[in-house]
């Protein structure tokens, strides 16, 4: 009976203490940033505040992209912008050039090891979104300042695995303070493929043996895919995965290279492979090896930066069915192994809607896909800045519609095709025994 009673009466203390700390923790009335979606794979109690108006759990988000300084730069600034504005929140970034990014992010989804958010581009999202690697992202994040089509471009089998970060286009960067002293007539929007060739020999001419107009595209299987298309054949991929390459279209492309590389038009291939686009160091435009190169609306601010004031941009030679086309810059998508889902699409929702955010990254990643924001920015823009919005403004007109590719291809692209394309190249192998090898490559893939 007496261990009844006591039994009882330390069940009200423990009812007395705790309504005392729910007390204590309510007072002021305020209520977590959160965004109250509640969608998210996240450990929610580690991310719900543990006093209103006061601290919350501490998360550090890991984070990972690739880019030019400019873009670390400007990214770095926004991150330690946002950990000021919500202390709880640290970062751990992880950024490179292209070069390696893909398989390093491989390598850490793999072992279910990959950055809380992930910098990604059109091409693998059918891959980490067909794996289960990315988190849908439906809802969380404010879209409604985005053009709808934008948006679209994030989603996978109609579900959004990616946010946008900017508009972008392909088209031609060049060196147009050589070219005027070369007394050349500078590249022109609207061209075509005939007059791109054509260009590259008259700048020849004038170059002599100091160097090479036009760099060789040989083993860039999205440009040829492009070149298809502006022909009418269609993408190299059909969008359910068949192969589309077009043997006729392809001889004709590769033959055109293979002239250009032997009247030196186009650096050899020993000197070709050392090109990394945009490193000061590396990229044969840039040390004044070439004058033009293939190159996105987004990365103006990077080119300027090479040579401030000393570069232009034109749209992608075209051929009866256009030329180039649109497409996202890149996104942001969130690891499907996250234990921070909700921080991390705060952060993304902060990133592509805040004006703040907006004034630090300028159009590092593109131009700003929140339609407001644009508009506010656009009256302080760079000449750089301005210089990629017009190149995407030139392609609209004439693009082609943008094509991804589906899951597994990306691999085929990037690595087998170009092993085959090196071998061209240096001429250990014929265009068609090239052809070959490819259509026999592609069987794997289908």
């Amino acid at each position: 009976m007496f261990k009844g009673r006591a039994s009882r009466f330390m069940g009200i203390v423990a009812i007395l203490v705790l309504s005392l700390v729910v007390a204590a923790c309510s007072g002021g009335g305020g209520q977590s940033s959160g965004n109250g979606n509640g969608n998210g794979s996240g450990n929610g109690a580690s991310e719900s505040a543990s006093n209103a108006g006061s601290s919350k759990q501490q998360v550090k988000l890991r984070i990972l992209w690739w880019g030019s300084q400019q873009r670390h730069d400007a990214t770095l600034e926004a991150l330690k912008r946002y950990t000021e504005q919500n202390p709880h929140v640290t970062f751990e970034p992880e950024f490179s050039g292209w070069d390696g990014y893909w398989d390093k992010l491989s390598t850490q989804s793999a072992a279910k090891n990959a950055p809380d958010i992930i910098q990604m581009d059109s091409a693998y999202l059918a891959e980490y979104a067909g794996r289960n690697q990315l988190l849908e992202l439906s809802s969380g994040i404010d879209t409604s300042k985005m053009d709808q089509a934008l948006i679209d471009t994030g989603k996978y089998q109609d579900k959004l695995y990616a946010i946008s970060l900017g508009n972008n286009a392909y088209g031609i960067a060049y060196n147009k303070e050589a070219i005027e002293k070369l007394g050349l007539t500078p590249p022109k929007n609207g061209w075509t493929w005939e007059e791109y060739w054509a260009f590259g020999r008259e700048a020849k001419a004038k170059i002599g043996d100091s160097g090479y107009a036009m760099l060789d595209m040989t083993r860039e299987l999205d440009v040829y895919g492009l070149y298809q298309m502006s022909k009418g054949k269609g993408y190299y991929i059909t969008d359910d995965g068949k192969f589309n390459m077009d043997r006729e279209t392809w001889m004709e492309w590769v033959t055109t290279l293979a002239e250009l590389r032997e009247e030196g038009v186009v650096p050899p291939a020993d000197i070709q492979i050392t090109d990394k686009e945009l490193d000061p160091n590396q990229d044969l435009v840039a040390k004044g090896t070439a004058l033009i190169r293939r190159l996105h609306a987004a990365q103006a601010t990077a080119l300027d930066g090479l040579n401030p004031g000393g570069m232009a941009m034109v749209t992608m030679p075209r051929g009866p069915e256009g030329s180039g086309w649109l497409k996202s810059s890149m996104f942001w998508s969130v690891s499907a192994d996250t234990k921070h889902a909700e921080e991390s699409k705060r952060f993304i929702d902060w990133f592509i809607n805040s004006e703040e955010a907006g004034s630090i990254l300028g159009t590092t990643r593109g131009v700003p896909v929140n339609n407001e924001i644009l508009a506010a920015m656009e009256p302080n823009l760079s000449d750089a800045d301005k210089m990629g919005i017009e190149l995407i403004r030139e392609t609209a007109p004439i693009a082609q519609p943008f094509k991804t590719e589906p899951r597994g291809w990306p691999n085929f692209r990037s690595k087998d095709y170009q092993l085959i394309a090196d071998k061209l190249m240096y001429k250990q192998i014929t265009p068609e025994q090239a052809w070959d090898e490819i259509v026999s490559k592609s069987k794997e893939y289908e």
